[in-house]
């Protein structure tokens, strides 16, 4: 079943459709709004769209921290 709502990101209002729970949708809206309000504070002279840019960057390194994280200890498990 896809779900849709409207997510607001920055002030920016984004209708969105998906497969997965309304809930969930949510909280990956408010994670990327927090991370974006935090680069903001850090670079309050960026444009928005640059903020956006580093918001995606700074997320891509969590991930692949995490991934890496996961992939080491899954190594360690298989010894």
């Amino acid at each position: 079943m896809e779900n849709k709502l409207t997510i607001d990101i920055y002030g920016e209002q984004y209708p969105i459709k998906g497969d997965v729970d309304i809930e969930y949708m949510k909280e990956l809206a408010d994670v990327v709004d927090t991370k974006m309000r935090e680069l903001v504070k850090k670079n309050q002279y960026l444009p928005i769209q640059r903020i956006g840019v580093l918001t995606a960057l700074h997320l891509a390194d969590d991930y692949f921290r995490l991934k890496k994280d996961y992939d080491d200890l899954i190594k360690l498990l298989d010894k």
